[in-house]
């Protein structure tokens, strides 16, 4: 099975950029720091999410993504593109299950990657505003010119409109299994 790597799109930086949101030099400043993030994270614990309680982590040789590069991409190809898990793996030539695995190890060490490099998101106005620099009023107004912009319109209905049952009560006839004539087929049926 062709694997998708690293090395197979670093030279075409359109490609990589489209894969990553990220152009090749600002990839490559985010491999170090996320490799010895990587190691503190799978020092302790297991690719599986549990406690690791006996040998330290290695690379096998048939690992499906053996280089730090790889183990980068792979997490940025799946947060840029949202694929399923199933087309995720396929693409980095493992299963399903295993590609569960590596996205929730690796997720929790590009977050502790970005928090080191000052770049996490800011989760509140007072943290976007220390970050720009700037009062928290003006931060504020940044991000409520962002909410407020308006959602767009579609031009015409929708076709699938028509084909949309009502809201709310179910228009399928409700079936009394109380009725008379209802228990006396289940008590027939049961004998």
């Amino acid at each position: 099975m062709a694997r998708l790597r690293f090395a197979d799109v670093q030279s075409r930086p359109t490609e990589f950029l489209d894969l990553t949101s990220l152009t090749p030099d600002e990839f490559q400043l985010l491999v170090a720091p996320f490799e010895t993030a990587f190691h503190a994270h799978m020092a302790a614990w297991r690719l599986d999410g549990k406690p690791r309680t006996a040998r330290q982590f290695a690379v096998y040789k048939n690992c499906p993504l053996p280089t730090p590069e790889d183990r980068l991409f792979f997490l940025l190809t799946y947060l840029k593109t949202y694929s399923l898990q199933v087309v995720q793996g396929r693409l980095f030539g493992m299963g399903q299950s295993k590609a569960n695995q590596w996205i929730h190890a690796l997720l929790p060490v590009l977050l502790t990657t970005l928090r080191t490099l000052g770049d996490a998101p800011a989760r509140s106005v007072a943290a976007l505003a220390q970050r720009l620099g700037v009062s928290e009023a003006d931060a504020a107004t940044v991000v409520g010119a962002l909410e407020e912009e308006p959602a767009p319109v579609a031009a015409s209905p929708s076709p699938l409109l028509p084909m949309t049952g009502r809201n709310g009560a179910s228009s399928a006839p409700k079936t009394r299994l109380n009725r008379r004539n209802v228990r006396a087929a289940r008590k027939k049926t049961t004998r």
